[in-house]
C-alpha cells in the first residue's frame, strides 16, 4: 500500500478555527504554502499567499490597514483581492505587482479554503459540521500540529480497530473492537464506516462522566470526507435499552468533527472537537471530555509521528494490506481519483 504524497487541491480544506483569526494578521502553511489571513473592516476573513509581490518578505508581518495589508518591507499595500494598491513613490502599478487570493468561507467556527482553481470553488461543496455551531452540542475546540504525512492520519481515523490497544485506557476500552468489523461504503468522494459495539464493557471515556450498571452498547458511525474530514455520530447506552433498534433517547452522544489539512509533504494540521448532548451547561464537563480526549489524541499523535519516522527510512517496502484496512483503501482509491481529476482540470485552466 503506497502512500499519497501528492496534494488535491480543488477541495475544500479547513484552515483554521474561527478564534484564531481575530484582530491581527494570522499565517499559517497549507499544502506547502503559506498563507495570510486577516478579517476586514466588516469581519470577512481574507486570504493572501504570504509573500509579498516585490521581495518575497511575508505580509503577515506587516499590518491591517482597513480592508487591506501593507508589507512593512516596503510599504507595499495589497487590497483583500491581492491587487496592489499602492507602492510607496511610485505612481504606476505594474501589472505583476500582486499576491494570489484564495476562496474562504467561515462557517461553524471553521474556516475553509480552497486551494485550486478558483472558479471551482463552490461553497454547496463543503460538508455539514453544524454541531460545531450549536449550542446545543458544546465543546473545547483542539488543534495538533503533525509532524507526520496527512494520509497517516486519515488512516488512523479510518480504522478504529486500533481503538483497544493505542487507547487502552482511554477511548478504548477492550480489545474486542478489532474482531467487530465495521460496514464501509464508499460514496462521491466519501467513505461511509459504520460499527456497533454491544454486549461492551464500557470506555473509561464513558465512565469518567456518568455511570452505568453493566454492560453498554456502542457505536461509531462516521463519513469520511475528501479531502480528510470525518464527520461522525458516536454514542452510548445500557444493553438492553434499545440502542440498536434506534431507540437512543437515554444515549449519551457525540457528533465529533475531526479534519486533517496537509502542511507539507511531511507535517499536518489536525483540528478535533467532540461536541456532545448531555450536561451542556456544565463547563467542567466540557473541560473533562476535552481532557480526555486530549490524552488520547497524544497517544496517537505519538504513533503516527514514530510510523512516519519509520516510513522515512523505509525506502521502497511497502504496506501488507489486511482486512481491517477496508475503509483505508477506498478512501485512498478516492484519493487517487481526485488527484486524477485534479489533473485534468488544471490541464483545461491552462489550455
Amino acid at each position: 500500500m503506497a502512500l499519497v504524497n501528492m496534494f488535491v487541491r480543488n477541495c475544500w480544506y479547513v484552515a483554521a478555527w474561527s478564534h484564531e483569526v481575530a484582530g491581527q494578521l494570522f499565517s499559517r502553511t497549507l499544502l506547502g504554502e503559506p498563507i495570510c489571513f486577516f478579517r476586514d473592516s466588516v469581519g470577512k476573513v481574507v486570504a493572501l499567499a504570504d509573500r509579498c509581490a516585490h521581495r518575497g518578505a511575508p505580509l503577515s508581518k506587516g499590518r491591517i490597514e482597513g480592508d487591506s495589508v501593507r508589507c512593512m518591507y516596503h510599504g507595499m499595500k495589497f487590497a483583500s483581492n491581492g491587487q496592489c494598491q499602492e507602492i510607496p513613490g511610485q505612481d504606476r502599478i505594474p501589472p505583476q505587482a500582486c499576491v494570489q487570493s484564495y476562496p474562504v468561507i467561515e462557517r461553524d467556527s471553521w474556516i475553509w479554503i480552497w486551494m485550486g482553481v478558483p472558479a471551482k470553488a463552490d461553497a454547496a461543496q463543503i460538508p455539514p459540521t453544524w454541531s460545531l455551531g450549536s449550542p446545543e452540542w458544546p465543546y473545547k475546540p483542539g488543534y495538533y500540529r503533525y509532524a507526520a504525512p496527512h494520509m497517516l492520519i486519515c488512516d488512523n481515523l479510518l480504522d478504529f480497530s486500533h481503538l483497544g490497544y493505542v487507547h487502552p485506557t482511554t477511548l478504548g476500552g477492550t480489545e474486542n473492537i478489532a474482531q467487530r468489523r465495521p460496514t464501509v461504503t464508499r460514496g462521491d468522494a466519501v467513505v461511509r464506516v459504520e460499527r456497533w459495539l454491544t454486549n461492551e464493557v464500557p470506555a473509561p471515556f464513558h465512565t469518567k462522566v456518568a455511570s452505568f450498571s453493566g454492560l453498554v452498547d456502542r457505536w461509531h458511525f462516521y463519513d469520511f470526507h475528501v479531502p480528510g474530514l470525518l464527520v461522525m455520530h458516536s454514542g452510548v447506552q445500557a444493553t438492553g435499552t434499545g440502542a440498536p433498534e434506534g431507540n437512543i433517547k437515554n444515549a449519551l452522544e457525540f457528533r465529533s468533527c475531526q479534519a486533517v489539512t496537509p502542511e507539507s509533504e511531511s507535517s499536518s494540521h489536525y483540528f478535533f472537537a467532540v461536541p456532545r448532548n448531555f450536561a451542556i451547561a456544565d463547563q467542567s464537563i466540557t473541560d473533562r471530555l476535552f481532557q480526555d480526549v486530549v490524552d488520547a489524541f497524544e497517544e496517537d499523535k505519538v504513533m503516527i509521528e514514530a510510523q512516519a519516522r519509520n516510513l522515512e527510512r523505509a525506502g521502497k517496502w511497502t504496506m501488507a494490506a489486511i482486512v481491517a484496512d477496508a475503509a483505508l483503501s477506498q478512501f485512498r482509491w478516492l484519493m487517487s481519483q481526485a488527484l486524477q481529476k485534479d489533473a485534468m482540470t488544471e490541464a483545461t485552466a491552462r489550455s
